[in-house]
């Protein structure tokens, strides 16, 4: 009969127990399981079972008619505004580039964005207002910015109206940062969009 020897807590071991390496072993399992549960359960149409990025296959959808609104807002001081009011902005007229720039920023959406589809855009208008606050603040002016766009397609044009608000309010911004470096593009999100599987969707503002 073979007999081990018996080693108490306050024994010393006939070995090193190296506590720096259970730890990291530990947390190296723990972390892969926690990555392994997070993409069983994930539903990112973007994202494949071994948690790749790839361009969502729409073949086998049915093309039916999308639109998609988003706004945002480019925040300034009283003198800025006043200045574009007045056409006063050495650059040019910051409404009308910005406009343009909104509609072409809509149409290079899959250019910019890595994993959008190209999109057989149908209808983009993008409107631009001006507006002025009573109270006090330092940049208590706004250029609003909505855009519209449309499609008859296989997926939706969200990310097309997110990009022309983006890219008009970056170009109120380029315009302008001449008289003032302190103005913030802000509150930039989709408000409403129909057609596709989902429907129809509007954001309680």
């Amino acid at each position: 009969m073979i007999r081990l020897p018996l080693y108490s807590a306050s024994s010393s071991l006939p070995f090193r127990i190296n506590h720096s390496n259970i730890q990291a072993n530990v947390l190296r399992s723990w972390n892969a399981f926690s990555v392994s549960a997070a993409r069983a359960k994930s539903s990112l149409t973007h994202v494949d079972e071994s948690g790749d990025a790839h361009m969502v296959d729409v073949s086998d959808k049915h093309p039916t008619l999308r639109t998609a609104i988003a706004r945002g807002q480019v925040r300034m001081n009283q003198e800025t505004l006043d200045l574009i009011k007045q056409d006063g902005i050495k650059k040019g007229n910051v409404l009308a580039v910005a406009q343009i720039a909104g509609i072409t920023g809509a149409k290079s959406c899959s250019q910019i964005i890595p994993l959008c589809h190209p999109i057989n855009i149908t209808k983009v208008s993008v409107k631009l207002n001006l507006v002025e606050k009573s109270h006090e603040e330092p940049l208590c002016c706004s250029v609003d910015i909505e855009a519209q766009v449309r499609c008859k397609g296989e997926t939706g044009v969200e990310m097309e109206a997110l990009s022309a608000v983006s890219i008009a309010a970056l170009t109120v911004f380029d315009m302008c940062k001449a008289v003032s470096k302190d103005m913030r593009i802000e509150n930039i999100r989709v408000v409403e969009k129909t057609g596709g599987k989902s429907g129809s969707w509007k954001l309680n503002e």
